[in-house]
């Protein structure tokens, strides 16, 4: 049985994974959310402007209200800035399973950061939220991304091909998972 425990502040060995706060505007701007190719690689919209992201943000905090919403600020304890982002952004209750999405600016790539994050979030899910399945897609083409997930354990489970219209060619979407009794191994 799932059970909606709201999102809660989690600390890795790197990172402090908590709500986003409106102070979190310049450090999202300059880390990752005003990046074009961060943001396509998720497909998301490009935020330049302190308003457009305080409009985010607005709609983010909003959300914490609810004991079904899941979507942590990234902190990087050495710089305390904001760096990233990672959510459970899509929550299946009937079937009690949760999809993961995540970013991290591209100085703070490479590191192990997402990985870090990922996997305090996929413990958050099987341990708090009571998942029986936590999911994740990433693009053909984001090689990084694809590191992570295997990484982080997951079974790839297959490939939506031409999913995605981007810069004038088609692209997949791959779709990996892992099960409860997978991740209590």
């Amino acid at each position: 049985m799932l059970t909606h425990v709201g999102t809660q502040t989690i600390e890795t060995e790197r990172m402090i994974l908590r709500r986003f706060e409106y102070s979190d505007n310049e450090a999202m701007r300059k880390n990752w959310i005003s990046d074009e190719k961060i943001q396509s690689m998720y497909s998301e919209p490009v935020y330049t402007t302190e308003d457009e992201v305080k409009e985010l943000l607005d709609k983010y905090i909003g959300s914490y209200s609810r004991e079904d919403y899941y979507r942590w600020a990234i902190i990087d304890k050495e710089s305390n800035e904001c760096i990233g982002q990672i959510a459970y952004f899509l929550v299946d209750n009937k079937n009690h399973f949760a999809e993961i999405e995540y970013c991290v600016g591209t100085q703070y790539q490479r590191r192990g950061l997402a990985t870090e994050a990922t996997k305090a979030v996929i413990a958050y899910g099987f341990e708090r939220m009571n998942l029986h399945k936590v999911q994740i897609c990433t693009k053909t083409i984001n090689a990084p991304s694809k590191r992570v997930i295997e990484k982080c354990g997951f079974t790839y489970e297959g490939t939506l091909r031409d999913y995605f219209y981007m810069d004038g060619a088609y692209v997949g979407r791959l779709y990996y998972s892992m099960l409860r009794n997978e991740y209590m191994a």
